[in-house]
């Protein structure tokens, strides 16, 4: 038996239960490694990888990027054309265009990767838990994500956003994780309802394993992979929303700065002053497109059958 073939998606764990029976573990790489080795000579992953790192350390650090102060309008300066000192001109209130993307970039990677941390905690647990268990808890998840499947996520994000006050990015993310997790939650179901009845998981549970060893050692490991993939999706996914919502005014509000906000104020002004909107639209359009092509990425390194 010690020759038999083990398949991609469980050698991690089965490397684990081998080292509890005391056999040698094998050399073989294991499904994260692999996708790794396949990523990193993937330019179609490296390229996104990259243009999303540096929107993120704009995020963090937008002083690495601009020196100016997107708040330091001079109204001499309004809709000032770009040029070799300023690359991306001036806005209608005279502030530096490419201070204010720049500094844009916070709150729409802030909404999107917090949406996104939150919706895959709670698929995480609700999918893991429906899955393993089965039964009446996975009847009663399974019914759960099919009555909010029957909500419009966008509609439904306007119609909480209008009724509050004050809009900022906790209450934006919180609207979106609402309306976002019951298809990560089926994604993470379905993986965990393939891996838990594989042998290794069998073998485990034999040697004494209890469910939350057998769960967070061998299940999750190797079910979370299509989570993933989705996850890096769904950031660019919500980016774009947050940028729908910020133009129709149910997003973050002035005087913050976002990209969304940007495309809205530039909207009126197409004719004499394209730069107001061409410039935060190609970041946006840039930043979702990077992480769609991770996605993709990712979904063709995960799946062996692909490569």
């Amino acid at each position: 038996m010690a020759d038999d073939p083990v398949p991609v998606i469980d050698r991690a764990a089965g490397a684990e239960v081998r080292a509890e029976l005391g056999e040698a573990p094998l050399r073989t790489a294991g499904l994260w490694s692999d996708a790794w080795r396949a990523l990193r000579r993937n330019p179609l992953f490296v390229v996104p990888a990259a243009i999303v790192v540096v929107f993120v350390v704009m995020a963090v650090a937008p002083r690495l990027f601009t020196s100016a102060d997107p708040r330091a309008c001079d109204l001499a300066d309004s809709l000032r054309r770009p040029s070799a000192e300023h690359w991306f001109g001036f806005d209608i209130q005279g502030c530096d265009y490419y201070a204010r993307v720049v500094y844009g970039a916070r709150v729409s990677i802030a909404v999107g990767l917090l949406t996104v941390a939150g919706t895959v905690v709670l698929a995480v647990v609700l999918g893991s838990v429906a899955g393993y268990y089965g039964g009446l808890v996975d009847s009663l998840v399974a019914r759960l994500t099919d009555v909010w499947f029957a909500l419009p996520t966008v509609l439904g994000a306007i119609v909480i956003l209008s009724v509050l006050g004050e809009k900022n990015v906790p209450q934006l993310v919180l609207v979106l994780i609402i309306f976002g997790w019951p298809t990560m939650t089926r994604l993470m179901r379905s993986a965990v309802l393939s891996v838990r009845d594989m042998e290794y998981v069998a073998a485990a549970r034999a040697l004494g394993a209890g469910d939350g060893r057998l769960v967070f050692r061998h299940i999750l490991p190797n079910a979370i992979a299509p989570v993933v993939v989705y996850a890096t999706l769904k950031v660019g996914i919500v980016i774009a929303a947050e940028a729908t919502l910020s133009f129709l005014g149910l997003g973050v509000q002035l005087p913050a700065i976002s990209w969304g906000l940007m495309i809205a104020g530039g909207r009126t002004r197409l004719l004499d002053a394209p730069h107001l909107l061409l410039f935060p639209g190609l970041t946006l359009s840039l930043t979702v497109l990077s992480f769609v092509l991770m996605g993709d990425a990712l979904r063709d390194a995960f799946d062996p059958r692909l490569r």
